[in-house]
């Protein structure tokens, strides 16, 4: 059964089979709210594995999964990170993502596919969040695997498309399709970190979201260091709201 999280009308453009329901919402309380319910996970974000991907400048990939990471540490949604042979080929997770998480260890592996690993479905299933936010590294192998997989358990799949990456931008982009065939929802970094702020108004979190989105977020960004210099600090998307909170305090 669908929960008021569920959008209608969401389909494939080849054969308009319905899709899993998307991270928006109608209206709904503060515990249906989407960062409450879900988990992040990141897969395979090591320097062996960023070698080879082709689909998306390096330097930006890093970007954005730690722009992913701060998102899910902002709203204090539980993270499962995970490497595959650390020690002996990969390399360590990326130290911009492990910064953000120092206490959180990652789960290493030697499977391809982290669904068949019986430490990380453990992880997953201790959490007890039926909505999975996933990037891996590469989008061919270690995103597709486990989204088929934990969408044949039941989980809701989101697949964080510009915080994977593949080995050519063909790779990457079939493997995007393959995971929306499968009935996965595509999402980007900066759409997660917006949909779980929802609105400007939401003062606990308004600025460490805009402190995520300038330092991570490009021209966007840009523009957020643009209006807090031309107009002040007083400039707010939240309007009236922040000012009126910020009298309050």
């Amino acid at each position: 059964m669908l929960d008021c999280h569920s959008i209608v009308g969401l389909y494939t453009y080849q054969n308009r089979v319905p899709l899993a329901p998307s991270l928006q919402w109608v209206s709904c309380t503060e515990r249906d709210r989407v960062p409450h319910n879900c988990t992040v996970i990141l897969i395979d974000h090591q320097p062996q594995m960023a070698f080879a991907v082709q689909s998306i400048d390096r330097q930006t990939l890093v970007n954005n999964v730690t722009g992913l990471a701060k998102a899910a540490k902002v709203f204090h949604v539980p993270v499962v990170l995970t490497s595959v042979a650390a020690k002996t080929f990969s390399g360590d997770i990326f130290p911009e993502v492990q910064a953000v998480f120092p206490d959180l260890q990652p789960i290493d592996r030697t499977s391809m596919n982290s669904w068949d690993d019986e430490k990380f479905r453990a992880a997953v299933e201790r959490i007890g969040r039926k909505k999975l936010v996933i990037a891996a590294l590469w989008t061919e192998v270690c995103l597709v695997m486990p989204v088929i997989n934990a969408l044949q358990a039941g989980y809701e799949i989101y697949a964080v498309a510009d915080a994977s990456g593949g080995t050519s931008v063909e790779a990457h982009n079939m493997a995007i399709q393959r995971c929306i065939q499968a009935g996965a929802v595509p999402v980007t970094w900066m759409q997660v970190l917006l949909e779980f702020q929802r609105d400007w108004a939401r003062q606990e979190t308004y600025l460490p979201v805009l402190k995520v989105a300038q330092a991570h977020g490009g021209a966007y960004g840009v523009g957020i260091g643009y209006a807090k210099s031309m107009l002040g600090p007083h400039a707010s998307e939240a309007g009236g709201a922040s000012q009126e909170a910020s009298g309050r305090r």
